[in-house]
């Protein structure tokens, strides 16, 4: 069985997220969506929430699991039997410091990684920046699965 795991925060899932996962999904049996936990960070929804949200988006793909993860992904990867990390990209900035992170994962635990290209539509679309336009009254609807829309609009508007 060919596995790979999409590693992310997913603070919130977006539709390029969602477009990485399906055509990951497309080319291995099963694509584990793993939600890293980084206590570092602070993040606008907890990892449950994350987890749900990832669940509901990505129902219609049968071979897709969720899952989280605190530590080195490469242990997951380990523990988990996965040979394969697949990560998005979306500009060149992205690959200069993710291939670095894919020779590093390679030399820890021979866990290869492959990059998918970001759609056009999608190369300036991040969770970060998503959070930002929502928090000051933009219109992020286009740029998220609708649940996860509506789940941002109401986290935002419990905040001060």
């Amino acid at each position: 069985m060919r596995r790979a795991v999409c590693p992310g925060s997913y603070d919130p899932a977006t539709n390029g997220h969602l477009d990485i996962i399906e055509r990951a999904a497309s080319q291995f049996d099963e694509v584990v969506v793993a939600v890293l936990i980084n206590k570092t960070k602070s993040y606008l929804f907890e990892v449950s929430d994350r987890m749900a949200m990832l669940k509901e988006i990505t129902e219609h793909l049968p071979n897709i699991r969720v899952d989280s993860w605190h530590g080195l992904l490469v242990d997951y990867c380990t523990v988990n039997g996965i040979a394969t990390i697949v990560k998005g990209l979306r500009a060149v900035s992205d690959f200069d410091y993710e291939l670095q992170m894919a020779q590093l994962n390679y030399q820890l635990s021979g866990v290869d990684t492959m990059f998918l290209p970001s759609k056009p539509h999608y190369s300036y679309l991040s969770s970060s920046v998503v959070k930002e336009v929502a928090t000051y009254g933009g219109n992020v609807g286009h740029l998220l699965p609708a649940t996860v829309h509506q789940r941002l609009i109401a986290r935002l508007s419990e905040r001060p």
